[in-house]
Formats: structure tokens, sequence, C-alpha cells
């Protein structure tokens, strides 16, 4: 993919904010590392020249940011098969299936959705996001399946990324919570930031801790010490529904990181033990970046989470 340049003018200055943080928020698609790593290489001019990752942006300031050509990807291309939902020339939509993990990483080099993109798409991805992701806009964890778009240029990259970013793009997931909720519907509203002790897991902050973060809730069925339930979150932050279930008391079933107890609880009760978090995004609408016509996909739920409905659902 051939390298190419994007021009902005900082329209106010940024006195509190470093160069690499202003120019995440303008390019959302891309980490700050990328930021840092491209300004350190010179990619990143201000006014022309070089600068440092700590310059503070000013009014009126011209900022070109030159994007490489994309290295060859490090993952191999497998031949793992797709469920694919949608796809034409500029993205596809995948129904991951539970146990996939998006992207390489240590411990998991190979048979990654990466590795299967590799090889359905010959090449044609994106590659804002680094070699080791290529097309990946947004990410489910290894054990939550369903809808995930992928993009493969780095124009509809950038603007998908985008969409993510002003939160226009709809996410519902079904999930499957340890005990039964009295309402049938509700707003959480509840920062999240990392745990502060344990540090792979994420912990409702206060505000001025953690990050916004507000999910949707709604109950789809009472079961057996349990419920089906619909979430859609507004916010993308990381564990979000998983976290905040757990806030409102109902831990996702099979979610033994934030709901090891309940979950327990549950297979003494029932009998019934989950394979994985049973956490499913159902649907997926965003705007094509090159049509601008509304795409709304479904993914229908997989064997595993029809399973556990049917072995909870009252007698």
């Amino acid at each position: 993919m051939a390298a190419r340049t994007d021009q902005l003018t900082v329209e106010h200055s940024q006195p509190g904010e470093r160069l690499d943080v202003f120019l995440r928020t303008q390019f959302p698609a891309a980490s700050r590392g990328t930021m840092q790593r491209l300004i350190e290489q010179g990619h990143i001019l201000v006014n022309g020249k070089p600068v440092k990752a700590t310059h503070k942006p000013r009014a009126g300031e011209k900022i070109d940011i030159t994007w490489p050509e994309a290295r060859p990807a490090e993952a191999l291309p497998e031949e793992i098969p797709l469920d694919i939902l949608f796809e034409d020339q500029s993205l596809l939509v995948v129904n991951k299936p539970p146990g996939l993990v998006v992207h390489p990483a240590a411990g998991h080099e190979e048979h990654t959705l990466v590795n299967a993109l590799l090889h359905h798409c010959q090449g044609s991805l994106s590659g804002i996001g680094g070699v080791a992701r290529p097309g990946i806009v947004h990410r489910l964890d290894k054990e939550t399946s369903g809808c995930l778009v992928v993009a493969k240029n780095d124009e509809t990259h950038l603007a998908l990324a985008e969409q993510f970013s002003s939160r226009t793009v709809k996410k519902i997931y079904h999930a499957l919570v340890c005990g039964v909720p009295v309402r049938d519907a509700g707003e959480i509203h509840a920062a999240i930031a990392r745990h502060p002790t344990h540090r792979k897991r994420m912990a409702v902050h206060d505000d001025n801790d953690g990050r916004a973060a507000h999910t949707s809730y709604r109950v789809l069925e009472r079961l057996t010490a349990a419920a089906h339930m619909e979430a859609q979150i507004h916010t993308g932050r990381t564990h979000q529904i998983r976290v905040h279930f757990q806030f409102l008391g109902h831990p996702v079933v099979g979610d033994t990181t934030y709901g090891a107890k309940p979950n327990q609880r549950l297979t003494e009760q029932t009998g019934y033990a989950a394979p994985r978090v049973l956490l499913h995004a159902k649907e997926l609408s965003f705007i094509h970046p090159r049509t601008r016509k509304t795409i709304k996909l479904e993914a229908p739920l997989p064997a595993d989470f029809k399973a556990g409905l049917k072995a909870l659902r009252l007698p």
C-alpha cells in the first residue's frame, strides 16, 4: 500500500496537551505509540520541521503526517474458514467464532483471525493497525463471538475508526448473566479504568480516575438463576459489558475473571457450567465510508450460547 500524507491546521492552541496525544485524538485509528514512532522517525512535521512528541500544538501550525508504506505482515496467511456476513472492495464483516484470537500476540502467534484474513484478502488489508493487526479497526475478546468489521484500505480504516470514536456505530450484544435482575431495563453510567492491583483486569472507578462508560441493557428472558440480556454499548472501553454487568451485580455467565463466585453458585444451583464467557456481538450498524449507506448486520447466536439458554430455561 503506497504511502500517503494527511495535513491539518491546529485551530486552537493546546498548551496542556502533547503533540502525540493531540494527534491521537485526530486519528483515533492510530495508537499513541504509533504517533510517537512516526514523530521519532520524522514522518510528522510541524510547519515543515521535525519536532518532539512533547511539542505543544499552537494555533495556526500546519502538521503533515506521512503514513509510511505498510510493511509486509509478520503474520502468515492461513486457510482458516471465515463466516462472512458482508464483503465488498472496502471492508468485510465477519462473524467471529468463540475461541478465535483476533490478532497475533505472545502465546498466540498463529491461528488468529488476522492469519485467516491475510489468506482470504490476499494482502488487501489496511496497514494502519501495524504489521500485527492489518485491517483490524476494533476487537473482540478471544471468548466473545459475533460481528467484527475489518478494513481493506487505510481510507476505510480511518473513516470507520472515526465512527467508533464519535460513538455513531451501533453495537448490540447478547449475554447470559448470573442471577435475575429486578428491573426489566436500565442504564449504567460508570467510569472504567485499569484495576488498581490486578493489571489484566478493569474496574469501575470514580469519574476523576476512570474513562466515562455507558451501557444500556434490557432483559430478554428470565431463566433459572440467570437471565438472557441485551446490551448496547455507547462507549468502547476494554471489557465494558463484563465490568458493567459485574457492577450491576450480575456478571456474565462463564466469566470467572469478573464473577467467579456467582458462576460457582450458578453451577451449584443448576448443574450448568459454561464453556466460555457467554457474550456475543449480535448486531453492528455503521455508515459505509464509500457508499454512505447504513450497513446493519446480525450474527446468529452460536451453538454454545443456545445450549446455555436451553440448559437454564425455566421448567
